[in-house]
């Protein structure tokens, strides 16, 4: 048994460790409050922080990105010309041939020439002046040509590598796009523990930004020299086709004075064979129109199959053959049997080209024949070099 004292004294100090663990729970509630208070204080702050940064970065990196975006603009631009320039050098060496075969055929018919009239005159000299000409331009057309091909070959090195940079901005962009809309609501966001410690960079901000300029300045440099080689072929190209037209024209010249008639069926035949050149380049046009035709029923049909293959997702009885699934069909179906229309005017035309083109031959094989029995310096000389196509 408990004495009255002994009771007093238990109910004593149950109050008082009551009151000591109230008054520590609320420190410790207290203090509870304050930490999370400043806790989400500084999660907010380094949460706005780093999406600050990262709206920072999402504006560097679209800056570069567009500098990048307009020098592979310009750069496209100058490989279209240069290419063009490349044709133009192509043509000019092919424009070339035609006339060295002609001058070097008028010599050889030439000393076909019996008697006194075997001399070496104006015109002969002439035609070994132009033979010289040509050649001499063909040499220098075609180191231009080399000289185009290698610096589109740079060109294109630079084009590869600014077209890579400008694919790594643009994914980096949108990694970091999504990283600046997440928050704390959004989908897929989950614990990677250990990851802050992982560090994959291989650049600073410095490097980073200077790999872009340099790639822009080494794109502006092969720019600069492609533009300069540019001018420097097309002024070759002028001043070729003007030697070889001057030489052209002077030969034209000196045998002229041996020409006085061309005769009528050989006029006619001409005719014919410039009729049929004509039709060949409206049957060549009726051909591209048609593989034209032909080639843009490939993104309509390439639709509706998509749309039917895109409708068999549906589930049970959502698979329903309803008015769009028909039409769908029938829009296949009838692209297939244009497809099969283009296809047989394809042929057909096709067909008559051969025919155009065997025609042609044919025309410029008799048009040869007939050449063959005029006059050395009339037709063998003055007919090659009157149909000869020169472009000053």
């Amino acid at each position: 048994r408990f004495t009255p004292y002994e009771w007093m004294q238990s109910n004593i100090n149950y109050y008082n460790e009551a009151d000591a663990n109230r008054n520590l729970s609320e420190k410790i509630r207290s203090e509870a409050i304050r930490v999370m208070r400043e806790t989400d204080e500084r999660t907010a702050i380094g949460q706005r922080d780093s999406g600050r940064r990262l709206g920072e970065r999402l504006t560097d990196i679209t800056f570069w990105r567009n500098e990048l975006s307009t020098e592979l603009e310009k750069m496209l631009a100058e490989i279209s010309l240069l290419q063009d320039t490349r044709r133009a050098l192509e043509k000019a060496i092919r424009d070339t041939e035609p006339p060295l075969h002609v001058a070097q055929e008028c010599l050889y018919h030439r000393e076909a020439r019996q008697g006194i009239d075997l001399v070496h005159d104006q015109a002969e000299q002439a035609l070994l002046k132009e033979i010289e000409t040509l050649r001499h331009c063909k040499e220098q057309l075609s180191n231009f040509y080399n000289r185009v091909n290698e610096q589109l070959r740079c060109c294109r090195s630079s084009q590869h590598e600014v077209e890579m940079d400008i694919k790594s901005k643009h994914s980096a962009c949108q990694v970091d796009s999504l990283c600046y809309q997440m928050n704390n609501y959004s989908r897929g966001i989950n614990y990677f523990a250990g990851i802050e410690s992982v560090d994959p960079t291989l650049t600073i901000p410095e490097s980073w930004a200077d790999n872009s300029n340099r790639i822009i300045q080494r794109s502006s440099t092969e720019r600069a020299k492609s533009s300069q080689l540019r001018s420097d072929s097309d002024n070759c190209i002028n001043d070729c086709a003007n030697r070889i037209w001057n030489a052209w024209n002077f030969s034209n010249s000196a045998l002229a004075r041996r020409t006085n008639e061309i005769l009528e069926t050989k006029n006619k035949l001409q005719m014919h064979l410039h009729k049929t050149q004509q039709e060949i380049f409206d049957v060549e046009k009726n051909i591209e129109l048609l593989r034209k035709a032909i080639q843009d029923k490939s993104a309509p049909i390439r639709v509706a199959q998509s749309r039917l293959e895109a409708r068999m997702h549906r589930k049970d009885v959502e698979l329903c053959r309803d008015g769009p699934q028909l039409r769908l069909v029938s829009e296949v179906e009838g692209l297939k049997l244009s497809l099969s229309q283009l296809h047989q005017k394809l042929s057909e035309a096709e067909r008559q080209h051969q025919q155009l083109t065997l025609t042609k031959s044919k025309l410029e094989q008799d048009l040869h024949v007939k050449s063959n029995s005029l006059f050395i310096d009339l037709e063998s000389c003055l007919g090659l070099r009157r149909t000869f196509p020169m472009n000053a």
